[in-house]
């Protein structure tokens, strides 16, 4: 094998025949790309510096870089679980680990999310490396839902930022795990199998073990870095574009007032271990609203759509983010009813 990187197309995939040499363009490199684009802040540094006094604009580069650094160790934590994955465990292995039918392989996988503290962004990709290493697709998308939303860490953030009401704990818990199995369930009864395949396309190996961890890491946080960046701009536009006095308005909606805060999550992109902060904030939303709000916001947000969609692919992201927002606000108000 050589020392150039291989992607390894699935059993039974037609072969794609190679562009002449005459017609084959190359297209820039990660690190040729990364070096323009500082060739071009460099050059206008002045006109950058300019308009970022503009207050809106102030406001525009805070939630951009804000977010985009608030996820980004969380995201060198996933890739490089990713790239673990790829390197030492044997696609074999998952297949006999994990349950084979559906209504026991997605809660297994829902509640294995307990274990591997992190955020929505590292989650994304163990998902793509799960399903490219042949473990069922509902059971990945199950502990790519469970995973940000049930672990240690985020439990405890919202126990602190709900001091003394525990049931708010227990109610996170309880709605974002039922809407990482639901999801799963849904989308093993629902989703086409085409519509996960594009992870397997994309094993990077190298000649040893150290080599397919090393690629596959590097690979998957271009990959999934790139969307990050993508959805931070989108959410930090979104951010300065919607008016602050509309959260008062939408406050007192009632039923309007649940969907406003999920919408809301789903444009903030709060990571999952910091967003209970914000929703202890929103005093004068009601808790069910508030509850939308931290499980909504690590199932689907703009990074989450864009990650997704870079590493499932496009028609996958337009069907799984719609499906995820509808599960978990249902799953929210149902879990605020009975314990709230």
């Amino acid at each position: 094998m050589s020392d150039t990187e291989v992607l390894r197309e699935p059993p039974g995939a037609p072969e794609e025949p190679s562009p002449s040499p005459r017609g084959r363009r190359r297209g820039l490199t990660p690190l040729e790309g990364l070096a323009l684009g500082l060739l071009l802040l460099i050059g206008l540094r002045t006109w950058i510096g300019d308009a970022l006094a503009k207050p809106a604009l102030e406001t525009w580069s805070t939630i951009f870089v804000s977010i985009s650094v608030q996820a980004l160790p969380f995201l060198v934590l996933g890739v490089s679980l990713s790239g673990a994955i790829a390197a030492f465990v044997p696609a074999s292995w998952l297949s006999r680990v994990l349950p084979k039918r559906a209504l026991v392989a997605v809660p297994t996988a829902g509640l294995a999310g307990i274990l591997l503290p992190g955020c929505e962004c590292g989650s994304v990709p163990i998902a793509g490396r799960l399903v490219a290493r042949d473990a069922s697709p509902p059971a990945a998308l199950a502990f790519m839902l469970s995973a940000p939303a049930i672990n240690p860490i985020v439990l405890t953030s919202t126990a602190v930022a709900f001091p003394g009401q525990p049931r708010v704990v227990i109610a996170r818990f309880v709605a974002s795990l039922a809407t990482a199995i639901v999801v799963g369930l849904l989308w093993a009864r629902l989703g086409r199998e085409d519509l996960t395949s594009l992870p397997r396309r994309r094993i990077v190996e190298g000649a040893t073990r150290w080599q397919t961890f090393h690629r596959t890491a590097l690979h998957d946080f271009l990959h999934a870095g790139g969307y990050l960046v993508v959805g931070a701009a989108a959410a930090a536009t979104l951010h300065v574009v919607v008016p602050a006095s509309w959260l008062d308005s939408v406050a007192s909606s009632g039923f309007l007032s649940v969907i406003g805060l999920a919408v809301l999550a789903v444009v903030l992109c709060m990571c999952s271990e910091a967003d209970a902060f914000v929703a202890a904030s929103l005093s004068q939303f009601s808790m069910a609203g508030r509850l939308a709000f931290m499980v909504v916001g690590p199932a689907v947000d703009l990074k989450l759509i864009a990650m997704q969609a870079g590493t499932f692919g496009r028609p996958f992201a337009v069907r799984f983010a719609p499906l995820a927002f509808v599960v978990a606000t249902s799953a929210a108000v149902l879990t605020a009813w009975w314990l709230l």
